[in-house]
């Protein structure tokens, strides 16, 4: 066993273990990055095929994270917006709906198309006002139920829940009933009422590279899988050992539960994302389309290319679809199925999109329901020495496995001034 020259071994360099790494050098403690797979970014990932960027399950950036301001450099990411609100596709019609608020042109249009009252509208405004009222942490200390439970005590139709904020949030929660935390539905609503939903140029892959740009290269190691941790002694599955003063596991859920003992693993939600090459874009605008008929495998559909050129090439567009858990497991199936649905509602066009691929991400997010944790957050620390950072151990989100990254460097920087 070789000791580290550095005094921190970060198991995962995703997010969380990039943050962490990133807060480490604001501390000026030394580290080195174990990576099993082969490049950064955890499960915000991005393949090129064809000329077409292909990110690793439909994600969206949103540049009001708290916690991606100061470790961003949004200018250089070049961020292209998503228009605010939906198209909801309903019967033989798609409706409009709008965060008049920030889409103050399409305010109009969506009083008309909305598929929910007047009343909804107006509840939307008081429900965006609220949750804009409370800091972070204290959306995330207030009373907690289910989303589907808050969203009838606020009183929207059931017309309104089913949709729009079903196929809207569920599609954010990949889930389908809203039984996820009234408090992570409060967050992510302010988060999308206070700025945009984005796409970097480049594909959602830009973000982990711009973290990992700051970092020297020779200390992250790349199909470095880990095969156990003792103490603060790393063995990887090529033989190759590590042993510095502390560890942080930064892997997702599944994965730190192997490596450390008695850590409980997360519940998580699966996804599956179709990506088709078109000749031309089914939507004019960059919007999500949502489905509203409460059937069928689809649960949104996305044109990245509308957003941003670059995801596809000259003369093409790029085609998302998002199917939540409970459609058909088999792959040739499911295709049918959704270009079946989608030929509904774009027309004879879809029979010539060009399938390019489909991503299985069957632990694509933690499950986040009511009681969401009985210590908010968890804590980073497991022993003096051994410390753990992920969005599951504070929120499923971008922001959540930057902060627990913050958060777990903090607490070995406190450890080591303590020794």
């Amino acid at each position: 066993m070789r000791t580290s020259s550095a005094d921190v071994v970060i198991i995962g360099a995703g997010l969380a273990g990039l943050s962490c790494a990133r807060r480490l050098m604001d501390h000026g403690i030394s580290f080195e990055i174990v990576e099993a797979s082969d490049g950064v970014g955890g499960r915000i990932r991005t393949d090129v095929q064809d000329g077409f960027l292909l990110d690793r399950g439909f994600q969206v950036f949103l540049t009001a994270y708290p916690e991606a301001k100061p470790l961003l450099d949004y200018a250089s990411l070049r961020l292209r917006p998503f228009v605010p609100g939906a198209l909801v596709q309903n019967g033989s019609k798609l409706q409009r709906v709008s965060d008049p608020w920030r889409d103050p042109a399409h305010l109009l249009t969506s009083l008309v198309q909305s598929p929910g009252t007047f009343s909804d509208t107006l509840k939307i405004g008081k429900l965006r006002s609220q949750v804009r009222s409370f800091s972070i942490d204290d959306i995330f200390h207030k009373s907690e139920t289910t989303t589907l439970q808050l969203l009838k005590e606020w009183k929207f139709s059931d017309k309104m829940i089913s949709t729009f904020f079903t196929p809207f949030f569920g599609g954010v929660f990949l889930e389908s009933d809203l039984n996820t935390s009234s408090r992570m539905f409060e967050f992510l609503f302010r988060m999308f009422a206070e700025g945009d939903a984005t796409l970097p140029a480049d594909g959602m892959q830009a973000i982990p590279n711009q973290l990992a740009s700051k970092i020297r290269r020779e200390r992250i190691h790349l199909n470095a899988r880990v095969a156990e941790v003792s103490g603060t002694a790393v063995k990887l599955a090529d033989g190759r050992k590590f042993k510095a003063k502390a560890v942080v596991v930064a892997t997702e859920g599944l994965e730190a539960s192997r490596l450390i003992k008695d850590l409980q693993p997360p519940l998580s939600r699966g996804v599956r994302c179709l990506y088709y090459g078109a000749e031309k874009s089914p939507i004019d605008e960059p919007i999500i389309v949502l489905n509203g008929e409460g059937h069928g495998p689809v649960n949104n559909v996305c044109v990245p290319s509308e957003v941003s050129p670059t995801y596809a090439p000259s003369g093409g567009s790029l085609v998302s679809v998002t199917v939540l858990e409970g459609a058909t497991t088999d792959t040739m199936k499911l295709e049918t199925e959704v270009r079946n649905q989608l030929r509904r509602w774009f027309g004879a066009d879809v029979a010539r999109w060009r399938h390019l691929r489909t991503y299985h991400l069957p632990f694509a997010l933690p499950e986040q329901r009511p009681p969401s944790s009985n210590s908010h957050p968890k804590p980073s620390r497991i022993h003096r020495g051994m410390y753990v950072c992920g969005d599951y151990r504070e929120t499923s989100s971008i922001q959540g496995a930057m902060v627990s990254g913050r958060r777990a460097a903090d607490s070995v920087a406190e450890d080591f001034q303590g020794r």
